[in-house]
């Protein structure tokens, strides 16, 4: 990845953070902290690494991407948003009555989502089941899905890693936000799901443990996983929960509840202000 490539891609991570922002505020409710240690990975995914059109959000040879930790949809809406699949002035409507934006992703009503999801560990379940259908109609697409550290508590993921395994499914990438938080505390202390990379390895699973919040990592790791054959591929990816934002990175009480007014202007003026940087450095 050159220098320009990496600056394009701070400069959008940048304004998705903002984007999340905006929901979370005009919300007045929502999940700011996995959404934002997620932003890197939503605008790799979505300007880099996808396969999809957002002229054509239904095209069936598209790449497909489920968000499995489904409250962190402000992060998934911001890069919607970002590439053209809705307008911005959407995300300001974020959980209103009536409005496109649910609290968590609807593939019925929201373009660019491919499968509704909220309830913790059925979003890799959901995964593996498109993955293996591409396999079985011998189509090329490739399926994605973002998982969060204290969602994979939930037995039903590692079902899922082992039906995945067990089918081969190379045109499966998991990736796990590891921020290490989760809403009752620390991930070690509450569930301790670790080691991930040696479970995920007992599963079939070719893995990688990365930098997730740095885009020459976010790089390696999804070429890594496009080049292997015969077996998934989990990316491990270590962030920092309300990365950002300083008064929300690594605090844990900033998982699920919006700023207020006054919390709302200082987390604009630093993100405003980065946003800024990046586009005059």
């Amino acid at each position: 990845m050159n220098a320009q490539e990496r600056k394009e891609l701070a400069v959008t991570a940048a304004k998705v953070r903002l984007g999340i922002l905006e929901g979370v505020f005009h919300a007045k409710s929502g999940h700011p902290g996995g959404s934002l240690s997620s932003a890197d990975i939503f605008t790799y995914l979505y300007f880099k690494e996808l396969n999809i059109d957002p002229k054509d959000p239904q095209k069936a040879d598209r790449d497909r991407f489920v968000l499995s930790k489904g409250h962190c949809a402000p992060g998934l809406y911001a890069v919607l948003a970002q590439r053209g699949y809705f307008a911005e002035s959407e995300l300001q409507k974020l959980r209103h009555i009536g409005a496109m934006l649910q609290g968590h992703p609807d593939m019925k009503g929201t373009p660019g989502v491919d499968m509704s999801s909220g309830s913790l560990g059925q979003g890799i379940s959901a995964a593996a089941g498109m993955a293996v259908a591409g396999k079985m109609d011998n189509k090329d697409y490739r399926v994605y899905t973002l998982l969060g550290d204290g969602e994979s508590e939930e037995g039903q993921v590692w079902e899922a890693c082992m039906f995945a395994g067990h089918h081969k499914l190379d045109n499966l990438c998991v990736i796990v936000d590891f921020n290490g938080l989760q809403i009752d505390g620390p991930v070690s202390q509450v569930g301790g799901p670790e080691p991930f990379d040696t479970k995920f390895e007992a599963f079939g699973f070719e893995v990688m443990t990365i930098n997730g919040n740095d885009f020459d990592d976010l790089e390696k790791a999804f070429a890594a996983a496009k080049a292997c054959k015969g077996k998934p591929f989990a990316i491990i990816a270590k962030t920092i929960k309300g990365k950002g934002v300083s008064f929300m990175e690594n605090q844990v009480g900033w998982h699920g509840k919006a700023p207020n007014a006054e919390e709302y202007e200082v987390a604009k003026k630093e993100l405003t202000e980065s946003l800024e940087v990046l586009q005059n450095g």
